[in-house]
């Protein structure tokens, strides 16, 4: 085979375009869906609750994947408070049923089925569960949204990144959102990564870093598709209008991951 010449240059894959401005929700002309999707650990509430709520209000999202909300003290009570400061509705989890992981959502979002699901727990260390849904948002094709909160502890952590992959198999569409408690080169991240498309690398948008929101260094939360979805822009919404820095630092100890995504039509 001949060589090229060395001063050819290698070819570069392709960047995807990652809209300036961020898209709105809406209907696209062949049926398809624009979604917008928050994941965002609220640290149970214990931070500025109002200052969370102008967050999530700002960000405009059709889903919300909680992580850390209230299951201890009036659970049920406080993620109304939470929808309802939002605009949104409980759609999935929360409280004990989930420890900890919510999905909320507008209006219409509409439920087909709920898959929440306690993990297997291991002795000495925290409960924890999924928040999954099947829905469908006008005339898109259902999809599963999941919300999780994975383990701080390592060995427990890999067995979970493997149950959100089985999880996601229950529709031909899904989106894993939450707080991994691990980073990009982590074994349970790189997993799931091959599998599904990690939504901020794939259409970068906003800031990177999710933690810690007074000085931002590392990516522990991420957003997750499968390849039916087009992913059009994922990131931390520092520069969203109406979503201020102060707000951010506020309200949680962690930064929100907004996605945009395209749902494909129903036929």
């Amino acid at each position: 085979m001949t060589e090229p010449p060395a001063d050819t240059p290698a070819a570069v894959p392709a960047v995807p375009a990652v809209p300036a401005v961020l898209p709105a929700s809406g209907p696209g002309p062949d049926g398809s869906r624009r979604v917008r999707l928050l994941s965002y650990n609220i640290r149970s509430l214990r931070d500025d609750r109002r200052a969370l709520a102008r967050v999530v209000r700002a960000c405009e999202p059709d889903l919300v994947c909680v992580q850390e909300a209230p299951r201890y003290w009036r659970p049920e009570g406080q993620a109304r408070w939470l929808a309802r400061s939002t605009g949104t509705v409980v759609l999935s989890g929360g409280g004990r049923r989930a420890a900890g992981p919510l999905l909320l959502g507008t209006p219409g979002v509409e439920v087909l089925a709920r898959h929440d699901r306690l993990l297997p727990k291991t002795r000495g260390l925290h409960a924890r569960g999924f928040a999954s849904a099947v829905v469908r948002i006008g005339a898109s094709a259902p999809f599963s949204v999941t919300s999780c909160h994975l383990s701080l502890d390592a060995a427990e952590r890999r067995g979970q990144f493997s149950l959100l992959l089985d999880g996601s198999a229950v529709a031909e569409h899904a989106v894993i959102a939450g707080d991994l408690n691990e980073h990009p080169d982590g074994p349970g991240w790189r997993l799931l990564a091959g599998r599904l498309q990690d939504a901020h690398p794939t259409a970068p948008w906003g800031g990177t870093f999710t933690s810690v929101p007074e000085n931002p260094y590392q990516r522990i939360d991420g957003v997750f598709a499968t390849a039916g979805i087009r992913v059009l822009a994922c990131g931390v919404p520092h520069d969203l209008p109406g979503v201020a820095e102060a707000d951010l630092r506020a309200a949680t100890d962690h930064l929100p991951v907004l996605a945009v995504l395209e749902i494909p039509a129903a036929w």
